[in-house]
């Protein structure tokens, strides 16, 4: 046997060998995605990448075969990603408003594969996650400028729903108007309340009459629908191209950094890692003079960070209160076990419904 044949008789050993890991790896894969879609995961996962990608490349004895190496766990990485992308085809995703929203440009940004569903306001959209026709809801929490979107962390409280993930979308707001319509003819802007406050400035400084809508898409699709010129819409360039506006004036928000940060919901918690650096946990407690602040001593001493605790009322009795607490910290870390065992001595109500490694933006 020459050494080209015996070269080629281990390749063929190899690529056997090989054709029954690759199986193996794409069943894990698979497995992958079911966790992905159930909790409401993108398929990115850049760090993960990288730190599986720097794992593996140690292995080599050879430093010869590393770059090459690399470039092999890359693709391996991208067509597994490819099958995860196909599998998450099917995943139904709930947002609150109409096609050409901000939640569906930002639900879409997140899930790029999924079906993006419309729903006439946060609790339609929530419910269909429990009840199981949506897979998650991407739903917003917060807006820079005009502070907390009650209505969600009031279902993120008495719900039985999971966030895991949080998303910056930065929200930029355009005065939006029927082809042919010139900025004078305007009397009336149509839009969401918040939207309404974040451009309060423009307004008042156009003199215009406001009108409150259920959301800016269907703002612009009121007036697209009007055929009106003394009537604009404030919303996205998405939504203007969606139903055929013109743009009459962009950026028109207050504030030149206006965001908004949407969380992800799921019927299924993700897995807390060591990883994780945030946590969102929601709590009441118990009616003895000074449980308050000592809840907040406890979480401090322990070593975990406050970002925002803000108040809402129960509903269930007048002047009872929840709590809504997001934090730095490792919230499954021994430290943080301790820490929710202690809180449970000064918390009627506490849950964690949010451990996730850092927000990020779209």
């Amino acid at each position: 046997m020459t050494d080209l044949e015996k070269a080629r008789q281990i390749i063929n050993s190899v690529d056997t060998q090989m054709a029954e890991l690759f199986e193996k790896r794409m069943d894990a894969v698979k497995l992958v995605a079911a966790y992905k879609q159930e909790r409401g995961l993108p398929v990115d996962d850049l760090a993960r990448e990288e730190e599986m990608i720097s794992r593996n490349a140690a292995l080599l004895s050879n430093e010869e075969f590393r770059s090459y190496y690399v470039n092999f766990l890359r693709s391996t990485i991208d067509v597994s990603k490819k099958m995860q992308h196909k599998i998450l085809d099917g995943m139904r995703v709930a947002y609150s408003g109409v096609e050409g929203a901000f939640a569906n440009i930002v639900a879409e940004k997140i899930f790029p594969d999924a079906t993006a569903v419309a729903h006439a306001d946060f609790k339609a959209a929530y419910k269909a996650v429990e009840n199981g026709e949506c897979d998650v809801a991407v739903l917003p929490i917060e807006n820079s400028f005009n502070g907390d979107v009650g209505k969600v962390l009031d279902l993120a409280f008495f719900g039985s729903l999971y966030v895991n993930g949080v998303y910056e979308a930065e929200i930029v707001q355009n005065l939006l108007a029927v082809k042919g319509t010139t900025l004078d003819e305007v009397k009336t802007v149509i839009s969401h309340p918040q939207a309404l406050g974040q451009c309060a400035a423009y307004i008042e400084k156009h003199g215009f009459e406001t009108v409150e809508a259920v959301n800016t898409a269907v703002a612009a699709k009121e007036v697209a629908a009007s055929g009106r010129h003394d009537i604009a819409a404030i919303g996205s360039a998405e939504a203007a191209e969606k139903f055929g506006l013109k743009k009459l004036a962009a950026h028109i928000n207050e504030s030149s950094t206006n965001s908004t940060r949407f969380a992800v919901f799921s019927r299924a918690q993700r897995m807390p890692a060591a990883t994780d650096k945030r946590f969102i946990m929601l709590f009441t407690v118990n009616n003895v003079a000074g449980s308050l602040g000592r809840a907040i001593s406890v979480i401090g001493e322990h070593g975990f960070n406050l970002l925002a605790l803000k108040s809402r009322p129960t509903k269930e009795l007048v002047w009872d209160y929840y709590f809504y607490a997001e934090g730095e910290g490792n919230i499954a870390s021994n430290e943080g076990v301790t820490m929710l065992e202690e809180l449970k001595g000064y918390c009627s109500n506490l849950k964690v419904i949010g451990s996730f490694e850092k927000e990020a933006k779209v």
